[in-house]
């Protein structure tokens, strides 16, 4: 094995280590969160976590990167997260996260206009694939679905999608670390949601304690540290690699789901579950004669 090829998998099983934590989300939104406040969820969940990551890398922003965090922080984070919770609230576990499968397929789409990527016959056609298998989770029987939790399962795919690829465009200052980059986005993100959190949703009554663990969780290991990783994963591996690793939260979501919640998914949605899966998975694959090129990494 070569020093690429070895590079290439570690910073893979790093990554993967994010949406792992991400599928944790939902079982805990319904769990242990306070219900009908994703905004406050949403607000909790970044900003202590980006206060800490300031205080921690001792950095912030400078120039043009003031306004690229609050770009970036809002897409990945700031209407994210709210959406996120948005969905978890309305959907099943498992259903609700494989929503988020299709944020691949926006980052395909997206960093062909945006990172000018040529256009790959293989890759549309997996990506049509995975569509008609999402399209078969969604409209499966018995999912105990409504338009709200779609609706905001696909829009934060679609957000979290477009932060992925200006993440990857925009890259990251040589003299940041990725916690100190992390918190410049968990703190925009906070900074955006402070004012219609308290507005809209308010503080929530009867916090207890495991509403408390809950947003440590999401807020410690789901926020700062996930987050942490994620970007450092984006500057090492090609844009649509690391995006197809999302793949690993629905697929936590739906284990927890039939593990603690006692969610089942019907035979057609477990089919388009794994439909969706496999296309996402194939995807990722190149042709022989394009390997070499393909395959190698990106540079940061």
């Amino acid at each position: 094995m070569s020093s690429i090829s070895a590079q290439r998998i570690s910073w893979t099983a790093a990554t993967a280590t994010a949406p792992l934590v991400w599928g944790t989300t939902f079982v805990v939104t319904t769990h242990l969160l306070p219900e009908g406040h994703p905004l406050f969820a949403a607000l909790v969940r970044a900003l202590p976590a980006g206060v800490l990551a300031l205080l921690i890398a001792r950095r912030l922003p400078h120039g043009s990167w003031w306004w690229k965090s609050l770009v970036l922080g809002t897409l990945n984070m700031g209407a994210f997260f709210p959406l996120l919770f948005i969905a978890a609230q309305h959907l099943p576990g498992g259903v609700a996260a494989t929503l988020g499968a299709v944020q691949p397929l926006v980052v395909a789409g997206l960093a062909v206009t945006i990172l000018q990527e040529r256009v790959s016959a293989w890759r549309l056609g997996w990506g049509a694939t995975g569509v008609a298998g999402v399209a078969l989770v969604v409209l499966g029987p018995d999912a105990g679905m409504d338009a709200i939790g779609v609706a905001a399962g696909l829009c934060g795919a679609l957000s979290m999608g477009l932060g992925v690829v200006l993440t990857k465009k925009w890259g990251r200052p040589t003299n940041v670390s990725a916690v100190g980059y992390a918190g410049w986005q968990l703190t925009a993100a906070g900074v955006v949601l402070l004012i219609p959190a308290l507005l809209i949703d308010g503080v929530p009554r009867g916090i207890d304690a495991g509403a408390i663990a809950g947003t440590l969780w999401l807020g410690l290991f789901g926020g700062l540290i996930s987050y942490s990783i994620w970007f450092a994963g984006i500057r090492k591996l090609p844009v649509t690699a690391a995006a197809l690793l999302g793949i690993i939260s629905p697929l936590t979501a739906a284990i927890l789901g039939a593990l603690i919640a006692d969610e089942r998914l019907a035979p057609v949605q477990l089919i388009g579950f794994s439909i969706a899966l496999a296309a996402l998975i194939a995807g990722q694959l190149v042709p022989r004669r394009r390997w070499s090129a393909d395959s190698a990494p990106a540079t940061p």
